[in-house]
């Protein structure tokens, strides 16, 4: 499958059989997330983080091509438009090597830089956020749904929603870092 974004081609091969991304879970069609801030430091003694590098190839409201270096992994994500909190996405493992040398030469720059920490809590997984670089001082929490309508039980430390808030997507931080609001 090849995708045309701007003046960028992305090539994806389509997989059969095992259709798993980062952590073994599923390379999903539909990606439903919900986004909060994060407030005092209860959070921190819950998980250990993995740091994180992405970058973009192509960033439009469209689509979206990331190449993302989690701990020693590469991934290429493509993911489409988002519809209130859901979006299409699918994820691929790629080589180290590759995703390293696509942020290093294709992305746009900045990269984000973060520390991700995974927190079970009350039967879903909240992925914590600590932003580095040009982004710090930022914190975000994200946890994925099985449909728009569920409402998940929030940890204490989750302080407001900012879902519907683009400046918030990877994406966008990219563009206009958190410490140039």
């Amino acid at each position: 499958m090849s995708i045309v974004v701007g003046s960028v081609m992305v090539m994806a091969t389509v997989l059969t059989g095992d259709r798993t991304g980062r952590w073994g879970k599923p390379i999903m069609a539909t990606e439903i997330e919900r986004k909060f801030l994060v407030q005092g430091q209860e959070w921190r003694q819950l998980a250990t983080g993995v740091v994180y590098r992405q970058g973009y190839l192509a960033a439009s409201p469209e689509c979206t091509v990331r190449v993302r270096v989690a701990g020693d992994q590469g991934y290429l994500t493509i993911k489409g438009a988002t519809q209130g909190i859901s979006r299409a996405e699918y994820e691929y493992a790629i080589p180290l090597k590759d995703a390293t040398e696509l942020l290093n030469t294709l992305c746009q720059q900045p990269l984000i830089e973060k520390i991700r920490y995974r927190i079970p809590w009350q039967g879903l997984l909240w992925e914590i956020d600590e932003f580095g670089g040009e982004n710090q001082g930022l914190i975000i929490a994200e946890v994925e749904l099985t449909n728009a309508d569920q409402q998940p039980e929030l940890p204490a430390w989750i302080g407001e929603e900012v879902s519907h808030d683009p400046r918030y997507f990877n994406a966008n931080l990219a563009k206009h870092p958190f410490s140039r609001w």
